[in-house]
């Protein structure tokens, strides 16, 4: 890592596509859960849409209080290119029509469309395998041996694919994934080899509130 900056690309959009500002910024973590409802029914709406892009659905979530923002984490199937602003904007203006048409969020919204960052949130199961060899942080829904977080090194599932094992400090630990409450990816010497290549990632946003 050291002598390298990593920084996402973010580019504010209207709800035509009209870029009004690009903002440099640097990478910010995401949870996987931490207090933020993650959105199942509307992962499965627009999953068929991005996939039909050529992306990949990470998460949806909606966070925020009083204004509220749908965020979706999203990135190329093509796991060797890179996210850009112009991919998060033709995403986003993807969403928007298929939540124009379905309509599944009362109330207003913000979306807002961005790549997952080095510090990549954890979600499916194919996520532990894919990332098998990875430095990781994770926190457990209740205390395993003496403890909820750990931070080391993803050695991938075991058993029917539904635990995992992780090496840490104090040795090895195999976790069920139903125990695991979130978990991302630390980002290290081990994420640098690919990140040369996807230096700049991006956000677009609609500024344009969606719903009613």
């Amino acid at each position: 890592m050291r002598g390298l900056t990593f920084r996402r690309i973010r580019a504010l959009s209207d709800k035509h596509g009209k870029v009004e500002e690009w903002v440099d910024a640097r990478s910010f973590c995401y949870g996987v859960n931490s207090g933020i409802e993650t959105f199942g029914t509307i992962e499965s709406l627009l999953r068929p849409t991005l996939h039909d892009l050529g992306f990949d659905l990470v998460v949806a979530r909606m966070i925020g209080g009083a204004r509220r923002t749908l965020q979706i984490l999203a990135e190329p199937l093509d796991h060797e290119r890179s996210m850009t602003v112009e991919d998060c904007a033709e995403i986003s203006h993807a969403v928007s029509a298929v939540l124009d048409v379905e309509d599944p969020i009362a109330g207003r919204y913000t979306l807002e469309v961005s790549s997952p960052g080095l510090d990549r949130p954890l979600v499916r199961k194919e996520d532990f395998q894919r990332f098998a060899g990875s430095s990781v942080r994770l926190e457990t829904v209740g205390t395993v041996e003496g403890r909820k977080r750990f931070r080391g090194e993803l050695l991938g599932l075991v058993g029917e694919g539904d635990r995992l094992r992780l090496r840490f400090d104090e040795g090895e630990v195999e976790l069920s994934l139903a125990d695991v409450r979130k978990a991302r990816l630390e980002p290290g010497d081990d994420l640098t080899r690919g990140a040369g290549r996807s230096r700049k990632s991006g956000t677009a946003e609609n500024k344009g509130d969606i719903g009613r």
